[in-house]
């Protein structure tokens, strides 16, 4: 209501300074008229014609022309003081300011509207690079947040709010600081997130909601929403200030991107830098700890051999030697598949020989407890690194034997299905839980489930040695749920031929 009133007036004072401009020009013609004629008086007028119709546009312009029109036809042509023309002279003076005004206020009225464009080009222009500089100086994305929310609330007036994700948006920022939003609000933000269209107050959706969410894209994807609400429940935008709007979210979203970016890129370096660590722990580690340990059980066998009074007892120091050498093994491959120093010797292999000369390797491991392999004598050669494959066996007896109890039963069998080999090795312990892929992951402990002792890095070595032979590792649970199950696959590719039966 201010505006308009304010319209009015300018609109009355610019009425009023074209015919004022007209009348000091009449002033001017009665002065010069009785000294030099009416001749010149008519040239008076055209300055106070173009000056009103340069300064306020048309209306006035035009009002100027008319009146200096009727002016000069009363004053200064014949009969005088009336409004009666009897010279084409006179008439096609009137015409002529009138034509003059017309044309004059156009062209002042396009100049004045390319200049209000490149001033308000200009001033949305240092609006955004202003904005845009204020971002820059903030580096998290909470701190783009605030800052983008503040200046959105200075600029348009506005409580301002930043929200993202789905399907329940989080609020970010907000200003003033303690905004709330209502379910309908709520709603409204999550429809825009949805769908990349405003929704809210104002919108064709969700009117019942008091805030007006405008989307923040990157790219095709819609990473946050930007809240807008007046107290008097005025639309906090109007029409021509959309574009500056969207011009201000398109670079709250790249300095959004810009700090995730740098968020990702720290979180990569730390993680580079901890497996640089871990790494170099792990080949520190086993080479220092080989060493004496090759001492150990070196001094084991003199015993043994010198038949020491306490066998039970020697038996111990190897059994546990023996595992202390295969975790220092175990830490070296793990570097080796780490550092991508894996480098495989293929050759065919007989999964029967491979596994004897696993169980071989852990027949002091295994000697209390039952074994039952169910191995075909027509099982496919595989191709495999014969090295690499003795590992995994290993690794994974080993892991079904520590955690199948004291004196608990191991099965390991294997069968040809669709051109595919997989060797099974299943214990009787308590199993895996829900997330059992989990399990071949390097110092992974899974709650629940029986695979919480040790160090976690047998299965993983295990996943890594069979994914470098082009094999793979699954881990589950038996059918009857009475232990876990883990299962090395050759897939078709890798297996040799079909085995018959000599007899």
């Amino acid at each position: 209501m201010l505006q308009t009133d304010a319209s009015i007036t300018e609109r009355i004072q610019a009425y009023a300074g074209a015919i004022a401009m007209v009348a000091v020009a009449t002033l001017i013609g009665l002065w010069i008229a009785p000294r030099w004629g009416t001749a010149p008086v008519d040239m008076i007028y055209l300055p106070a014609v173009l000056a009103a119709a340069a300064l306020w546009g048309l209306g006035p312009g035009l009002a100027a022309g008319l009146a200096a029109a009727v002016a000069y036809n009363f004053f200064f042509t014949e009969p005088l003081h009336t409004l009666q023309m009897y010279h084409v002279t006179d008439i096609v003076t009137v015409v002529i300011l009138l034509i003059v005004a017309l044309v004059t206020s156009q062209l002042a009225a396009g100049i004045r509207s390319q200049a209000q464009l490149a001033a308000s080009h200009a001033a949305r222009n240092a609006t955004i690079a202003g904005f845009a500089g204020r971002l820059l100086s903030s580096s998290s994305e909470t701190e783009i947040a605030e800052t983008a929310c503040a200046e959105l609330h200075r600029l348009f007036g506005s409580n301002a709010m930043l929200v993202s994700g789905l399907p329940q948006p989080d609020l970010i920022a907000a200003m003033p600081v303690g905004n709330r939003l209502t379910p309908s609000d709520i709603a409204a933000a999550a429809l825009t997130l949805e769908s990349g269209e405003p929704a809210g107050r104002g919108t064709s959706r969700l009117q019942p909601a008091e805030w007006v969410f405008y989307p923040v894209r990157s790219g095709s994807a819609v990473i946050a929403a930007a809240g807008l609400a007046r107290d008097d429940g005025v639309p906090p935008v109007a029409e021509e200030q959309i574009p500056l709007l969207d011009n201000l979210l398109d670079q709250l979203a790249l300095a959004l991107e810009r700090a995730r970016a740098d968020s990702d890129r720290r979180e990569v370096g730390s993680l580079r830098e901890r497996d640089r660590l871990r790494s170099a722990l792990l080949s520190s580690v086993g080479h220092d700890l080989r060493t004496p340990l090759t001492a150990i059980i070196g001094a084991a066998a003199e015993l043994r051999r010198a038949r020491a009074n306490d066998p039970e007892l020697l038996a111990t120091i190897e059994s546990e030697a023996g595992k202390l050498e295969r975790y220092i093994s175990n830490l070296l491959d793990m570097a080796r598949i780490e550092a991508g120093a894996v480098k495989l010797k293929t050759e065919c292999v007989d999964l029967v020989d491979a596994v004897a000369a696993a169980l071989k390797d852990l027949r002091q491991g295994l000697a209390s407890r039952e074994v039952g392999v169910d191995l075909p004598a027509d099982l496919p050669l595989v191709r495999a690194d014969p090295q690499l494959l003795h590992h995994c066996l290993i690794n994974l007896i080993d892991n079904a034997a520590r955690y199948s109890g004291a004196d608990g039963p191991i099965w390991i069998a294997a069968n040809a299905v669709r051109g595919d080999v997989k060797l099974t090795i299943e214990d009787r312990g308590p199993g895996l839980p829900v997330d059992r892929e989990r399990a071949l992951d390097v110092f992974t402990r899974l709650e629940g489930s029986d695979r919480r002792g040790g160090a976690g890095l047998g299965l993983a070595i295990v996943k890594g040695f069979a994914e470098a032979m082009g094999a793979s590792v699954t881990a589950g649970n038996r059918k009857d749920g009475q232990g876990a199950a883990f299962s090395l696959c050759f897939p078709k590719a890798l297996v040799v031929s079909e085995r018959v039966d000599a007899g």
